[in-house]
């Protein structure tokens, strides 16, 4: 017989009181409940240290409350690393403030890749929920598309358990192996937000199996229904920045994926700016972004210098 595995849940979190509350009741709500929440807040400014000071409900909670806003991305270097240092997870399982998880979600994810696992004698690296809008349809945003190149017979052992190949996912309910975030290292926390998730699953899954599976369901609480060019503002920078920093400074994606990728996101990159009443931000925030990726992203001991020690589990490889 073998024991239950030990989930420990990561949430991070900034100036959402409100949405951060509806995540966790989320996660409180499920048929299977982590036995830790870590909960790392960005340094928020609306009440939310108070709120997780004074919480009271039913699940356990380890609250981080870091001096300064590092991001999503270094939001969850911090909390995942806690989660495997600190309390010894088999699983982690991550999520931004906006996400809300179904009552099966965690139960189907558990399911799913153990049940994989026995049947291809292959630990998927992660299991990511369907993530849908708050009116049921399925988000533009957390888009996940069958993995080229997959294996025949892995793609129908996924098939028969209701499952999918993929070989990314964003970080809104991702049940990721411990052994795979000892094995590959923490995300890099430079990214600050968007495409962190892209180049870290695809990291720990570029020669190995992820899932996602429509039995486990996850909210995805955005103001817009859209993909991340719906309206992205000053954060186009992020998106600039980061997806050249994926294509040029990572090993997440073989080179013949760099090819697609590069050529789809210039793509939406026009289309983002022609469709945009304010060209003149986006267009600026296309220029620095080319202009920052010629520049490495720093470590994640730089980056978080002074806000969070990181201790034992590997940084990311260059």
């Amino acid at each position: 017989m073998t024991s239950k595995p030990v989930v420990v849940a990561v949430v991070v979190t900034y100036n959402r009181r409100e949405l951060l509350e509806t995540t966790l009741n989320g996660i409180a709500a499920g048929t299977a409940v982590p036995e830790v929440v870590i909960v790392v807040d960005n340094a928020s400014t609306d009440g939310t240290a108070d709120f997780l000071r004074t919480y009271q409900g039913p699940l356990v909670m380890d609250v981080v409350t870091l001096t300064a806003n590092v991001g999503g991305a270094g939001g969850f270097v911090v909390g995942m690393e806690r989660a495997v240092l600190d309390h010894g997870a088999d699983h982690v399982w991550i999520m931004d403030d906006d996400t809300e998880p179904q009552p099966a979600a965690l139960s189907e994810a558990l399911e799913v890749s153990l049940a994989y696992e026995q049947e291809t004698f292959e630990a998927p690296a992660f299991i990511a929920s369907r993530v849908v809008w708050t009116d049921g349809r399925d988000h533009p945003m957390n888009r996940m598309r069958p993995r080229m190149g997959a294996r025949e017979d892995a793609r129908s052992a996924a098939a028969r358990l209701g499952a999918t190949q993929i070989r990314s996912a964003s970080f809104v309910s991702v049940l990721i192996r411990a052994g795979e975030i000892r094995r590959h290292g923490l995300p890099i926390a430079d990214y600050f937000i968007w495409n962190d998730d892209l180049e870290y699953t695809a990291r720990i899954s570029r020669r190995g199996s992820a899932l996602t599976t429509a039995a486990s369901i996850a909210n995805h609480h955005t103001k817009v229904f859209g993909d991340a060019g719906a309206d992205p503002g000053s954060r186009f920078y992020y998106e600039v920045r980061n997806k050249l920093w994926v294509y040029t400074r990572s090993q997440a994606l073989a080179p013949w994926e760099k090819v697609l990728f590069t050529g789809a996101s210039l793509r939406n990159w026009a289309r983002t700016i022609a469709a945009s009443p304010n060209k003149k931000l986006l267009l600026d925030g296309l220029f620095k972004g080319l202009r920052h990726s010629l520049k490495a992203p720093r470590s994640n001991a730089q980056v978080l210098q002074g806000i969070y020690a990181l201790r034992d589990v590997q940084e990311a490889s260059r």
